[in-house]
């Protein structure tokens, strides 16, 4: 791959990128050149293509940005690595930083299995992925579909392959979002489903599916509610934590002090919704300013910026975001939450009450 630029009359800029000869110029364009159009719309430059050689032209800082992603897409093919529409737009988000290496976090394996290899996809993801294989408790923090709990399950599958643990442990508050579930039918562990299926959801990503019945029932995975930890100490255990905005204050401090010998522990949830009723305070929402600054415990934030899902996720998360931003301080999270609705048909209702009973 060779790299040239030159400074053409009117101070628009031209750079050269030479592809090399062993990748087919069909998985770097696109198919019909979607690639580069994207280049185009989001890198304000213009692309021409002859051969293998694509030629940027523009504004100098835009055409060398160009380049920098360009070569970026080029590593990450040579690593056998498929592009996507979605990849190649986290790869111009990621070219912002100069001390973002794109190809470094997009390639970076965590977990192989069954055809499929799972990886941090944002520069937040691998800050995340990294806390966990450095610390003991990381708490990973942000919208939905940024890939919080997923990662987190992926890491704690490779810490199990790998016997750095005996067992899986994975858990998470039984709140409904916002729906009353009554009592339902069947056994304990039908009433249950419900609010772990997400967690088997992921679970059956990443292990075989005639293996997972076997590890449930050796107690090598263990899935089951946030009330369940309560008296027990779990050593030699990876142990997560999902949907943890949904933990009062009280159960916040007994699932943390679970922890065990050779344990980790993971914790993620979103802050912006909060299912717990009226006056309850969130244990995720408070736990930072609670152990910040205590050592081998990692807080990581992730943003609209690093949803994975269907890009048009990450479209609403920051619309949500933008209108958060413009209600009054007081009053946010409150019209629309599930708990204030609670509060205000009790409120209607002991209304009701009181008028009857004083006509």
């Amino acid at each position: 791959m060779t790299l040239s630029s030159q400074i053409q009359p009117g101070r628009e800029a031209v750079r050269q990128v030479t592809v090399p000869a062993s990748i087919p110029m069909v998985t770097l364009v696109g198919p019909r050149d979607e690639f580069l159009r994207t280049l185009e719309t989001h890198l304000d430059a213009d692309v021409h293509v002859r051969g293998n050689e694509i030629t940027f032209t523009g504004p100098a800082d835009a055409v060398t940005r160009a380049a920098e992603v360009l070569t970026e897409l080029i590593t990450i093919v040579r690593t056998g690595q498929g592009l996507t529409a979605d990849a190649v737009e986290r790869v111009i988000g990621m070219s912002a930083d100069p001390d973002t290496r794109a190809a470094e976090i997009l390639t970076q394996n965590i977990l192989s299995t069954r055809g499929k290899t799972i990886r941090p996809k944002t520069l937040n993801q691998k800050r995340y992925v990294d806390a966990i294989d450095t610390h003991t408790v990381v708490f990973g923090i942000g919208p939905a579909g940024t890939g919080k709990t997923y990662l987190a399950m992926a890491k704690a599958v490779q810490a199990l392959q790998a016997k750095e643990v005996n067992r899986i442990i994975l858990t998470r508050p039984a709140i409904e979002a916002g729906e009353r579930l009554g009592f339902l039918p069947g056994t304990l562990n039908d009433k249950i489903d419900p609010y772990v299926r997400p967690l088997y959801d992921a679970l059956h990503d990443m292990v075989d599916a005639d293996s997972v019945p076997k590890l449930l029932t050796a107690g090598t995975i263990e899935v089951a509610p946030l009330a369940y930890m309560r008296g027990r100490t779990l050593n030699d255990a990876f142990i997560i934590l999902d949907e943890a905005q949904n933990t009062s204050m009280e159960q916040m401090k007994m699932f943390l002090t679970r922890l065990g010998f050779n344990s980790r522990m993971v914790v993620t949830g979103d802050v912006t919704q909060v299912d717990l009723p009226g006056g309850t305070k969130s244990g995720l929402r408070e736990v930072q300013s609670i152990l910040d600054g205590v050592d081998d415990i990692a807080f990581c934030q992730l943003t609209n910026q690093d949803v994975v899902r269907h890009r048009l996720v990450g479209r609403i998360v920051a619309a949500y975001d933008r209108y958060d931003s413009l209600q009054p301080q007081g009053s946010r999270g409150r019209p629309g939450g599930p708990a204030a609705r609670r509060v205000a048909r009790h409120a209607g209702q002991r209304r009701s009450t009181e008028s009857g009973e004083s006509s």
